[in-house]
């Protein structure tokens, strides 16, 4: 009886925000008028999975709850109908050189900083809670964190995401599950392709074991529908086609808001360890590049509560350029 109850009171909560699911999986609309736009979400299912212990972070993955994250990258399109809609602008980088400006390619030269600005409007502007807390106008400004006085919001196991947020970045451990995690049998592998041999190089398409790397620079990303096979979650552009921001700090802690945050899954110009669960960069929040882009996660209100494993003390190795890389062999 009283599971039965605490299923309807959470149902009638979701319904209450506008949820489409529990995790908000499904296709869901932003914006209005002619600034509409629409994004995927997938259900990452498989709560309390454990963690890879071979990756980097080390370890990598676990999460215990079910989440939802985009489909696709966030399009240059979304941007630009975001900066028609408020009076915060966000910059794209100029593409001309590297493939061009069309509206379906992923935003790149997107700041974290910036990103996190979208993901706030995301929630606003469908009556959710902001995400992140931004204290000053600046677009490209750092967050600042929550703390025990936001008492709706703050969480001690990391401080700078909103326990009533719907609409986030994708933390490390989100990030990577949807990349290397296989439901199907319960393995992480190498390669967001569900193997530890790399995907086919590709310039775009979308069958399956491609993925968009080790292209002239020249070319740029593909589209975010074009950009390669799909993960076993069935998640597009996780390996290549462009870096995407992870919430995290690069050392995990969440505790500095002008911290370098993490990046990883690597991008069309890059050769395939670039795209391996052993490599990750970082990136200042305020940096821009024309190589990074980003998606989004979803959460419900009951997941959000839930705080994530290892979010204090697990250490990253560092590598050159600040990436950290090795190889190795799982079952």
């Amino acid at each position: 009886m009283r599971r039965t109850l605490f299923h309807f009171v959470a149902a009638v909560s979701m319904v209450a925000v506008g949820m489409v699911s529990a995790v908000q999986a499904g296709t869901i609309t932003f914006g209005s008028g002619g600034n509409t736009f629409s994004m995927e979400f997938v259900t990452i299912g498989n709560p309390g999975n454990a963690a890879d212990t071979t990756g980097i972070p080390n370890p990598a993955g676990a999460v215990a709850y079910e989440y939802g994250i985009g489909k696709f990258e966030v399009s240059r399109d979304m941007i630009t109908k975001f900066n028609a809609s408020q009076s915060i602008q966000i910059t794209l980088a100029n593409m001309t050189s590297f493939g061009g400006n069309g509206a379906n390619k992923p935003a790149t030269g997107v700041s974290w900083n910036e990103a996190a600005r979208f993901v706030n409007w995301l929630n606003t502007s469908t009556g959710g809670a902001a995400a992140y807390k931004f204290t000053t106008s600046g677009v490209n400004d750092n967050i600042a964190l929550w703390d025990v006085s936001d008492t709706l919001d703050y969480d001690a196991s990391n401080p700078y995401r909103s326990k009533r947020a719907t609409y986030v970045l994708p933390s490390y451990n989100e990030w990577y599950k949807a990349a290397y995690y296989n439901p199907n049998d319960s393995t992480y592998y190498d390669f967001p392709n569900g193997s530890n041999t790399a995907p086919n190089a590709v310039a775009s398409g979308t069958t399956a074991g491609t993925a968009v790397y080790n292209q002239l620079s020249s070319q740029g990303p593909a589209d975010v529908d074009q950009a390669g096979g799909l993960s076993p979650y069935g998640i597009m552009g996780l390996g290549g086609n462009v870096f995407e921001w992870e919430e995290s700090a690069f050392d995990l802690n969440n505790s500095s808001v002008s911290s370098a945050r993490g990046v990883r899954g690597g991008s069309w110009n890059v050769i395939s360890s670039g795209l391996s669960s052993s490599t990750r960069f970082r990136f200042d929040p305020a940096g821009e590049s024309a190589s990074i882009g980003f998606r989004v996660a979803s959460l419900s209100s009951s997941a959000a509560a839930v705080p994530e494993p290892g979010s204090f003390v697990v250490l990253t190795l560092l590598g050159i350029s600040g990436a950290a890389y090795r190889r190795r062999k799982r079952k």
